[in-house]
Formats: C-alpha cells, structure tokens, sequence
C-alpha cells in the first residue's frame, strides 16, 4: 500500500539525517545594563561550511489594532509570509529593505497573497497608510533559531556534536550583530549569554508589543 506523502515526516528525516542526536541550547539575552531582552533573534550555524537542513515553515503576521503583529518575526530562506488584516480598515504593506522589496496594495481581510523570502536578510515592513505601523522580518539560512521570551531566554534544539556559531540581533540594538562560538556535545545542554548594547529610544516613540 502507497502512504502519503507527509511534509512533516520529510522534514523529521531531514532533521535526523543531519545529526542523530540533539541537545538543548539556551541562550540568554540581555541590554547592557542586564535587563532581559524580549523578542531577541539568535540563530545556530554551523562551522566549516556544513549544509544546513531546509525546514520551511509558513510565517505569519496580522494587522490588528493598527499593529503588525508579532512585531519580530524569524523565519528560514524560502518560506512564505501570510498577512492577514484582521483590522476594520485597509492596509497597504511595503517593504524597501534590500532582503526583500514589494508593495502590497490597499486591502483588507485575507485576500493578499503570501510574500516568499527567498533572501537572507533583515526586512522592515511599514504601512503607507499608517506611519507608526512597523514590524520586522529576520530571514535566515539555518533552520535552528529562537526568539528570546519576556525573560529574555531562547531554547534551541540543535544536532549536539559539532562547532557552531550563535548570533543574537535585536530590532534596537547598535553595532553589529553579537557572535559567539560554542562546541555542542551529544545530549549534554549548553548555556551562552550576550548583553546587547540599545539605541536610544525615539523621542515620543509608543512600544509596540506582541
């Protein structure tokens, strides 16, 4: 008897092909001063040029309240972005970030199309019709990333034994990206932190949140 085919299952195999064994990465991330940082991207690469598994998982992010929401987004190359207005009043979605560039034209509900990020890269989106309107999409390369949570931690799963390289960005942050290296054994948990220095906030700007 034919099974069907299963996108998960692939993704599983793919997963398992890569590295039998897995352990738990968690990484805490804090401002300069130690205060946690929510909404923090930090991705797993691995060293030497290794191939990376492609796990594609549908991303989206909606209008509701005159936000995007989330306001920080982490997907891999190649995946698809959905934006649903769920809003009382038409938005129009745009992006001039090298990563990713589009329009996407006044509408409403669910009738615009889903966006693939075929680029790595970070991409703002703004609303023409509503300025303050922000929200960022960080497209990656590997399919081992995390965002931080209120208390600023982010759990990874990542194949143990091997070299690799953790990076933390968040949307405030100055200077480049925060780096480190770690060397990840079979089944044994690791632990990394990074304090991230911030840019001054706007004058009147409003915190937007998930």
């Amino acid at each position: 008897m034919k099974l069907p085919f299963r996108p998960a299952l692939l993704a599983t195999m793919c997963l398992a092909a890569y590295g039998a064994h897995a352990g738990a990465l968690t990484v805490q991330v804090s401002d300069s001063a130690g205060k946690p940082l929510a909404d923090a991207v930090v991705v797993v690469d691995a060293e030497g040029g290794v191939a990376m598994p492609r796990v594609l998982t549908p991303g989206q992010i909606e209008q509701r309240g005159l936000k995007f929401l989330p306001l920080v987004t982490v997907i891999q190359t190649g995946s698809r972005v959905s934006f649903p207005n769920n809003d009382k009043v038409k938005h129009h979605i745009y992006s001039f970030s090298p990563a990713k560039k589009f329009d996407q034209k006044l509408y409403s509900g669910v009738t615009a199309a889903p966006q693939v990020f075929e680029k790595a890269g970070l991409v703002v989106l703004g609303c023409n019709i509503h300025d303050r309107m922000v929200s960022y999409v960080k497209v990656v390369d590997s399919p081992y990333f995390a965002k931080t949570d209120a208390a600023g931690v982010a759990r990874i799963e990542v194949p143990a034994a091997g070299k690799y390289t953790v990076t933390a960005w968040h949307y405030q942050m100055s200077g480049a990206i925060a780096e480190q290296s770690v060397a990840l054994r079979s089944e044994a948990p690791s632990a990394l932190s990074f304090k991230l220095p911030l840019k001054p906030p706007p004058i009147g700007a409003d915190a937007q949140s998930n």
